[in-house]
This record gives C-alpha cells, sequence and structure tokens, in this order.
C-alpha cells in the first residue's frame, strides 16, 4: 500500500521520454516554490493484478507521477506560465542560454544543450529558435487545462508573442511518429500544416533535462529508469540513471532519431521498456 500522501499528482506514459523528463522539471521547478518537495512514480498495474508494488515491478499500464509539496498543482504551473524568462545571450537566437526566474529561488539557469553531453540530446538545428520555442511553449501554460492530472495530455497549436505559429522542440514522442516526411509521404513543413503541441511535455522536459539527464548508451540512444520513492531535485542524475538499490523501477530505451533527410534535426522517440 502507498504510505504516502501526495500534494499534485500527474497522469504520465513511460513510454514517452518527453513526459518522464517533463516530470523531472516538474519536480525542480516546484523545489524552487517550495524547499523540500520531492517525488516519485507509480504503476498502474494491469486489470487482475493486485497492487501498485506489482504493477511497478512488472512495468505494466500507465503512470503517476507524484508530488509532495507545500502547494499545488495550480499553484505550481500558473507560476511556471508567469515567471520571467530571460535570454542570457540576446545575440544567440538559435541558442542562448535562458532563465526563469521571479518566484523560483534560486532562479534556473537552463543550458544543457552547450556541453557535450547535452548535445547529443539536442534536437533542433538552423532556423528553429530555441528560446523562442521556450517562451512560446511556457505562455501557452497559462490555459487552466494545464492546472489539472492530465496537463500532459492537453494538445493544442501554438502561437508566439507576435501571433506566428510556433513548432515544439520535439521532446514530446507523439510528434515523432509523424516527424518524418516518409512517415506521412509528405513534408509538414513544407505545405504549413496546423498541428499539435504537448507544451507541458516540451517545456518542462527542457527544464528536466538540465539536471536528469538520461544515459547514453551508443549514437542518439539513451536510457532512463523510474523510481518508487520519494526523492528530492538533488539525487535525480542517480534515479534517472536507476542507480538507487530498492527504490529504482523500470528502464526504458529510447532514440533521438533524426526527422529530416538533412540529418539535423532530430525528434525523441517511443521508448521500449528494457528491464
Amino acid at each position: 500500500m502507498n504510505i504516502f500522501k501526495p500534494s499534485i499528482s500527474v497522469r504520465v506514459e513511460p513510454t514517452n521520454p518527453g513526459e518522464f523528463f517533463a516530470c523531472c522539471g516538474l519536480l525542480e521547478l516546484a523545489d524552487r516554490l517550495w524547499p523540500g518537495a520531492e517525488g516519485w512514480f507509480t504503476l498502474a498495474a494491469p486489470p487482475g493484478a493486485s497492487g501498485i508494488s506489482v504493477g511497478v515491478a512488472a512495468g505494466w499500464g500507465t503512470a503517476d507521477f507524484h508530488l509532495i509539496c507545500a502547494g499545488d498543482v495550480a499553484a505550481v504551473m500558473g507560476a511556471i506560465a508567469q515567471a520571467p524568462l530571460a535570454l542570457l545571450d540576446p545575440e544567440n537566437e538559435s541558442d542562448s542560454p535562458v532563465e526563469l526566474g521571479g518566484p523560483f529561488s534560486p532562479p534556473l539557469r537552463v543550458d544543457w544543450w552547450r556541453d557535450e553531453p547535452g548535445k547529443g540530446l539536442k534536437t533542433w538545428a538552423g532556423s528553429m529558435r530555441a528560446p523562442r520555442i521556450a517562451q512560446a511553449m511556457q505562455q501557452a501554460l497559462d490555459d487552466p487545462r494545464f492546472h489539472g492530472p492530465e496537463m500532459f495530455q492537453v494538445g493544442m497549436v501554438v502561437y508566439d508573442a507576435n501571433g506566428k505559429k510556433a513548432e515544439p522542440f520535439y521532446f514530446d514522442a507523439r510528434r515523432a511518429l509523424s516527424a518524418h516526411s516518409q512517415d506521412v509521404g509528405f513534408s509538414l513543413d513544407k505545405i504549413e500544416a496546423t498541428t499539435l503541441a504537448y507544451p507541458a511535455v516540451e517545456f518542462l522536459c527542457l527544464v528536466g533535462l538540465q539536471r536528469a539527464r538520461p544515459v547514453a548508451e551508443q549514437a542518439r540512444w539513451f536510457r532512463y529508469s523510474l523510481w518508487t520513492r520519494p526523492i528530492g531535485p538533488a539525487v535525480l542524475p542517480a534515479a534517472v540513471a536507476g542507480l538507487l538499490p530498492g527504490i529504482s523501477g523500470p528502464t526504458y530505451r529510447f532514440e533521438n532519431g533524426y526527422r529530416t533527410s538533412q540529418r539535423k534535426h532530430k525528434a525523441f522517440r517511443l521508448a521500449q521498456r528494457i528491464s
């Protein structure tokens, strides 16, 4: 039986790496609002199985991510949507680090794509401007639909401050399913198709990857592990790597695969459970 009483619970598809790392980002920001916040996963057992522990051990079903903190989901998501997001290198519109300040103490600098391990996780290139995408996804979170347990399932067409459609980072694996023109028979970008993005996944994953990195296995392939007891953000790197005996859950493997024939732009693809 689960003995911990969460303040916040969010429904998660554990095979979607974007949703997993978005949970890490949510924990990071909750702790900066309310120091001492802790988070963990539970997996829903299949019909006929008994208890959450069975589901965790087998790796079956969807998951829930829980937070113990001093606030609720509306408070944390409202703070995220309204917090100032500053460009730290305004001359570099493609790769500038950003800093999320306001109520978040200390302010969070996000620049993981500039270090050597982070470059392998970067999904954008060329004309894609990461700070613009981050700002557009953050602004979309002001919608009250993101203030509930299904926040990762809310999809919408996202626009920037100038009313121009903003494409996502492609952290959400649902986008990867039709990202390559060979998958759908034509290029969505060429015909300027209007497609859904999942702003809570895209923005919170960007934040989560600052501290919680997947384990690199080979070119473009990574793995991550769930955990099953409350931990704070300081322990996230070990938890994601599956290095916490007794609380490490199932492990998943995913590809940051190419989504264009030029082999520049990438997308996180759906993961497979490997342990």
